[in-house]
């Protein structure tokens, strides 16, 4: 029995050493974006250029969705989704650079058992934090 609960009581402390370091690196503070429609696309200025994220339908949870930032001059580019007021765990996405210049990836929204549609997309570009709230369908 010993054999068995020690390794997984190893690896849980070590997990949540992880997410806790993960979440005291993140910046508490986010830029919003005001956007009425992020299927259309949301215009905001990244480091005095402007820049553009955009879905590509409207996300709902467990079905993939293309998530595309346009951000001249930015280098690394990433993205998690938290329901308003629940922690959804880690579900973080780095973007990659396409043909056309800009950031994608294929994104899925984690479900919730509580059934919320109130969602918020935090955006990292290049170490500056971005948040955009959102609802699905």
């Amino acid at each position: 029995m010993k054999r068995v609960v020690a390794p997984l009581l190893l690896a849980l402390a070590l997990v949540a050493i992880a997410v806790a370091g993960y979440r005291t690196q993140r910046p508490a503070t986010a830029v919003a974006i005001a956007c009425s429609d992020p299927v259309a696309g949301c215009a905001f200025v990244h480091r005095s250029l402007p820049a553009r994220v955009r879905f590509a339908t409207r996300p709902l949870p467990l079905e993939r969705f293309t998530l595309r930032v346009d951000a001249p001059g930015a280098t690394r580019v990433s993205a998690e989704f938290q329901m308003v007021g629940m922690d959804m765990g880690f579900n973080r996405y780095d973007l990659h650079r396409d043909g056309d210049g800009g950031f994608v990836a294929q994104a899925t929204l984690p479900v919730c058992v509580t059934g919320g549609r109130a969602w918020t997309l935090f955006l990292e570009l290049d170490g500056t934090r971005y948040s955009l709230d959102f609802h699905t369908g």
